[in-house]
């Protein structure tokens, strides 16, 4: 019984494409009708996109055609300033790409939100971004003197989760769309990983958009140019595993070597013995390591500042006083 099967099998919904065409296509041992890779080597990181173009492809990852870009940088694990700053600006880098063939210009208005709940550390990297880079829209009205040609009008929104607010994100976020008339909108989100490598060093961008909470299994209304009526971008980073992953490791460390383990010879027994140790938290269990506060605080910070560097070119270079956290 493979990684694919098993997964499948337990419920694993994987929110990196870059995982679920691994995965795909380990199963059936050959290319994936309708979908691309392309991979791209940097010091500190490692760069895969996912082009999804047909809808057979889409059928087969269970994605939305559309480009789905992952950087895997392990450096992000631990404390590291010059990794740090070095994925944010191969982040920024990979933003700026996709607005502009997006056709959002320099100067358009972006709307960044900020998913989860603050409340829930795991859950609580969307909302922590938002202090983490410089909301301008308000200048424009308030103190236009301060600001220099060409900026661009930035606003931020945290809109909290469902069971805080008792109304869907994606009603609050196209509230405030209607209002506020912005070209693009940026969302942040926590990411459940299929791999425990993968926890805070993988960052997926994707224009397909996202739907909330679909890798804990709490599929929200989606938030793409769909329900919005512009151009989404969203970037995730996992920061929870489910526990059947875990399992799965253990198991096929245990099996190693052992031609007839029964855990590989019957798919059945793997599956039911996962539905046996989860059955306390109805067969849906996630886990985050113990230092996922610092680790939050460390990613929060690097998109906060891939997002300065996206959005705030002009203030940049001209060393304004507003404050570029």
């Amino acid at each position: 019984m493979d990684r694919y099967q098993f997964y499948r099998a337990c419920g694993v919904n994987l929110d990196l494409a870059v995982e679920a065409h691994a995965l795909l296509r380990g199963a059936t041992k050959q290319e994936i009708p309708g979908v691309k890779e392309d991979k791209e080597h940097y010091p500190q990181a490692t760069v895969t996109t996912i082009h999804i173009f047909s809808a057979t492809g889409a059928q087969a990852l269970g994605k939305p055609p559309g480009t789905y870009i992952t950087i895997e940088a392990p450096g992000l694990l631990t404390a590291n300033p010059p990794v740090q700053e070095a994925v944010a600006q191969l982040l920024a880098q990979k933003l700026t790409a996709l607005l502009q063939h997006l056709r959002v210009g320099p100067t358009d208005p972006v709307l960044v939100v900020g998913l989860g709940n603050w409340q829930a550390t795991p859950d609580s990297l969307g909302p922590k971004v938002i202090g983490e880079f410089t909301v301008t829209r308000h200048l424009f009205q308030y103190a236009p003197q301060t600001l220099p040609p060409g900026s661009r009008p930035v606003s931020a929104l945290s809109p909290g989760v469902l069971g805080t607010t008792g109304i869907e994100t994606a009603e609050i976020i196209r509230g405030v769309v209607d209002r506020t008339q912005p070209r693009a909108i940026i969302a942040i989100d926590a990411l459940a990983a299929g791999d425990l490598r993968r926890i805070g060093t993988s960052i997926q961008i994707t224009d397909t958009g996202i739907s909330p909470g679909s890798g804990v299994g709490k599929q929200r209304t989606a938030i793409n140019r769909e329900t919005m009526g512009i151009p989404v971008i969203a970037v995730g980073i996992p920061t929870v595993v489910h526990a059947a992953v875990i399992i799965y490791e253990t198991l096929a460390k245990t099996g190693q070597g052992i031609e007839r383990s029964p855990w590989v010879q019957n798919p059945n027994w793997a599956q039911g013995l996962v539905q046996e140790i989860l059955k306390p938290f109805g067969g849906n269990l996630t886990v985050t390591p113990k230092e996922i506060d610092e680790l939050i605080h460390n990613l929060a910070w690097v998109v906060g500042a891939a997002l300065n560097q996206t959005l705030h070119t002009t203030l940049l270079q001209t060393k304004m006083a507003i404050p570029l956290h």
